[in-house]
């Protein structure tokens, strides 16, 4: 029990430190974040934040949680980007999730899986990865966040949907909690 409460505070630490890091791109305060490789850093007026959803296949669960976070941060006022991909990635997104997303009014966000590239995965703000071996790729210069619990949707489409949607909500509600408040 000690070890499951232990392993719920560090996903909650860790999605605040990805929530933090991407309020601070959102607003442009986000000096740290600066690569001493590329001498870049985020300045107002800059390319909205990028937030890249992983998963082995890039053909489910990074798909339903981009689409499901896509929508949410629209609705909320963020503005990022969103980027899907997997480390091996399928020939077609899931039929049961394109079928899923599109009953349920959301457009799919992506025509084909793909592999995310090196570079990418290095540059992007947040990344969440859903059950990625990242072994082969390099560090992250932002917050990565693991969402390994995530049962495969081919096992049981319905908790992993559930998982997903729950993870993107918290994700996004955070994100609008720690935005400056308008005057």
């Amino acid at each position: 029990m000690n070890a499951r409460r232990s392993q719920g505070a560090r996903r909650r630490k860790m999605v605040g430190c990805a929530v933090a890091l991407l309020a601070m791109c959102m607003i442009g305060r986000a000096g740290p974040i600066a690569s001493s490789q590329t001498g870049t850093a985020t300045t107002p007026g800059a390319k909205p934040p990028t937030i890249l959803f992983m998963c082995p296949h890039g053909a489910a669960k990074s798909v339903l949680a981009s689409a499901y976070f896509q929508r949410l941060a629209k609705e909320r006022g963020l503005n990022v980007h969103v980027e899907s991909a997997g480390t091996e990635p399928d020939a077609i997104v899931a039929p049961a999730v394109a079928a899923h997303l599109t009953g349920q009014g959301y457009p799919v966000p992506i025509a084909k899986p793909r592999q995310v590239s090196a570079e990418e995965f290095a540059s992007a703000d947040v990344v969440i990865s859903i059950g990625c071996d990242l072994s082969a790729l390099p560090k992250a210069r932002g917050r990565l966040v693991r969402w390994d619990e995530v049962p495969a949707p081919s096992q049981d489409f319905t908790a992993a949907d559930e998982a997903i949607r729950k993870r993107v909500i918290e994700l996004v509600e955070e994100l609008v909690q720690s935005m400056p408040k308008k005057k």
